[in-house]
């Protein structure tokens, strides 16, 4: 992988060709790089990880993560499940356990 550029790029073009692969035939519709972007991204050594999502009402967003070492990329397709607020005045500072959960 020469930079994060290349990275972002080949990160985009899996997930396109993944969302036009699987996604219903019957709408007649295809993704390209306008519809997908960066969310975060990152290098450490030889390997890179991104977050990435697309402008389809869908809630899924993606994962690429790059293993410099097999010079191998993962994809990792996930739907959000919720998004709930939690304020500060709910917020649990101390781990609580119960001995019924043991």
């Amino acid at each position: 992988m020469k930079d994060s550029y290349e990275f972002e790029v080949i990160c985009k073009n899996a997930i396109i060709n993944y969302v036009n692969k699987h996604f219903d035939k019957t709408d007649n519709f295809k993704i390209d790089i306008h519809n997908v972007y960066v969310v975060w991204m990152c290098k450490t050594l030889k390997n890179s990880k991104a977050l990435l999502s697309t402008t389809l009402p869908d809630l899924r967003y993606y994962e690429c993560t790059y293993n410099g070492e097999k010079d191998e990329m993962y994809l990792d397709v996930y739907t959000k499940i919720e998004n709930k607020v939690i304020k500060s005045n709910e917020f649990q500072k101390e781990v609580n356990i119960n001995e019924n959960d043991l």
